[in-house]
């Protein structure tokens, strides 16, 4: 009876649903975010260990002069307390050609330590030398995916590309990694001499980035106090100007990072939850409504010999099966807009079986609760007014 109910009112019975659907769709949604940006962020760290300590130019609002932050600065630092190992980098995008494809790819500017420091591996040729350095030289190791697009499969090192105006000669080719170094994909990556990167390719348009390593985790404090310390004499800063740099241990931008997801995640699920509550308030409505109209049938139900608790579970059950329905439709909604989304890179996504589990569970306690009153009012109906009801 309950089905029949729903069957014969098939618009109201959809409209009634469609509040559940987009709850739960959202539910799942929000969890393949969260999951998504979770990832995101380990990919981005995977290439620091927990004792690393990275040193940018500080620049911006209350800045008025540019950093004097330089790759060269690394050497210095191997003097620093606590100092295990330093190396440098310049990064920034510029477009790169090889015969008739023109792409645009992070460029990033290194020392003979940095590829070796950073957990990347050459799969294909060699690494960027000390002399390469010193003579500023025009060579090049790039990622897997440049190497893919540009050369289509075909043996990369050897050839020669154009960065920006620059022609450069490929020494080797990354290992496909899919981590990040900053903000630029490992894989999408040009890697060329610090040298020729501040001399040639990038210049002032270039991010400057030491990354090095202490002795001990425990060491992190001395360590940039210390480095604190160097880099202010080398930068001949006066004791009443600020760093022209800034400091920041792989632990605290992990953890910023990972609180920053959280705190979306937090957001999104709270978002979801409310649309699910309201479209409980919604199915409460409808079952009011339902209940109104079929007063005389529960009248002459009752009359005949129903008991209450078969009227109950008849209008409960129509709340439930809406709200389940609802349910499973939003689960395959959000399920399959994921690897959508995905696809065309809309929006870092993963899938997590905490969302559909959630977003289900949820819309079935949503359709308990707000059908129960309207169920509990019809059983209580008293059977004489409800046969005289027009």
């Amino acid at each position: 009876m309950s089905f029949e109910s729903l069957l014969a009112k098939k618009t109201r019975t959809f409209l009634s649903m469609l509040g559940i659907i987009i709850g739960v769709a959202t539910v799942i949604a929000v969890f393949a975010v969260g999951r998504g940006a979770q990832e995101s962020v380990n990919a981005q760290f995977q290439n620091l260990s927990a004792n690393s300590i990275l040193i940018m130019p500080n620049r911006g609002r209350g800045f008025t002069s540019s950093s004097k932050l330089k790759t060269a600065d690394a050497q210095l630092l191997l003097s620093a307390d606590h100092i295990a190992s330093a190396t440098g980098a310049i990064q920034g995008n510029s477009t790169v050609s090889y015969g008739s494809t023109d792409k645009s790819y992070g460029v990033i500017g290194v020392d003979q330590n940095f590829i070796t420091l950073s957990n990347l591996t050459v799969a294909d040729g060699r690494e960027i030398a000390a002399s390469d350095i010193e003579e500023k030289a025009m060579v090049a190791v790039i990622g897997q995916t440049v190497a893919t697009d540009l050369f289509a499969g075909q043996p990369a090192v050897g050839s020669t590309i154009t960065v920006g105006s620059k022609k450069l000669e490929i020494i080797g080719v990354l290992e496909k990694l899919g981590s990040r170094i900053g903000m630029i994909s490992v894989d999408e990556a040009v890697i060329i001499p610090s040298s020729t990167a501040e001399k040639s390719v990038l210049g002032d348009r270039g991010q400057i980035m030491i990354m090095t390593t202490v002795d001990n985790v425990d060491n992190t404090g001395l360590a940039t106090t210390s480095i604190t310390a160097i880099l202010r004499n080398e930068h001949k800063l006066k004791a009443n100007q600020e760093d022209d740099f800034r400091i920041m241990d792989a632990g605290s931008m992990v953890a910023a990072a990972q609180a920053s997801a959280k705190t979306l995640a937090t957001l999104l699920t709270a978002i979801a939850a409310i649309t699910l509550l309201v479209s409980g308030i919604g199915i409460m409505n409808v079952m009011f409504v339902t209940v109104a109209e079929r007063t005389k049938e529960i009248g002459i139900a009752k009359a005949i010999g129903g008991k209450r608790s078969d009227i109950l579970l008849q209008f409960l059950l129509e709340s439930i099966i809406l709200s389940m329905a609802g349910g499973i439709i939003g689960m395959i909604i959000g399920q399959v807009a994921i690897p959508i989304i995905s696809y065309f890179n809309l929006m870092t996504m993963a899938s997590s079986t905490t969302g559909p589990i959630l977003g289900f569970t949820f819309s079935v306690l949503v359709g308990i609760f707000f059908g129960f009153y309207p169920a509990f009012k019809a059983s209580r109906l008293d059977p004489v007014d409800a046969l005289r009801s027009e």
